[in-house]
């Protein structure tokens, strides 16, 4: 890896499949980030935010692929128009609730993430810097609810 992470996200997940696919159909899954020892200090200030951006490491995918078909479609695209975790870099994002942060500890709510997965980042939403207007979604097409119902399958399990 080329990145050195600084903590692990630990949730309910421990298997790849029948996991919700994105944050939105997580809403109400808890789960707890590690911050490692060195790492800690630079959680000063963050507990005046709401929401977290973790980047993560998808560490359960070895396969890479330019192409791919996503679980809210059945056509075949380019991987970097997806959220799939089978991306040339492996790296993974997703918002998250700060419900408590104490010492090396950050609780969430809203994780989607496989269990003991390594943390490479932290930031916070920003809503001044992130919130964006006039968007466009591509070949996604489906409702919020169609996102919040969505489970994993076997198509980006080695």
């Amino acid at each position: 890896m080329i990145f050195t992470p600084i903590g692990t996200i630990l949730t309910e997940f421990t298997s790849l499949e029948n996991m919700p696919i994105q944050p939105k159909g997580a809403k109400e899954q808890m789960g707890k980030i590690v911050i490692f020892d060195q790492f800690v200090e630079g959680l000063k200030d963050l507990e005046g935010f709401s929401h977290i951006y973790l980047f993560y490491h998808f560490h359960k995918s070895e396969r890479t692929s330019l192409k791919v078909t996503p679980f809210m479609d059945d056509q075949l695209r380019g991987v970097f128009s997806t959220r799939s975790p089978l991306r040339p870099t492996k790296i993974g994002l997703s918002i998250s609730q700060i419900v408590n942060i104490e010492d090396s500890i950050i609780t969430v709510k809203g994780i989607d993430v496989l269990n003991f997965t390594p943390l490479l980042d932290i930031k916070p939403y920003i809503p001044q810097f992130d919130a964006v207007e006039d968007i466009k979604t591509g070949w996604m097409q489906k409702s919020e609810e169609d996102v919040m119902k969505a489970k994993s399958d076997e198509r980006f399990i080695e």
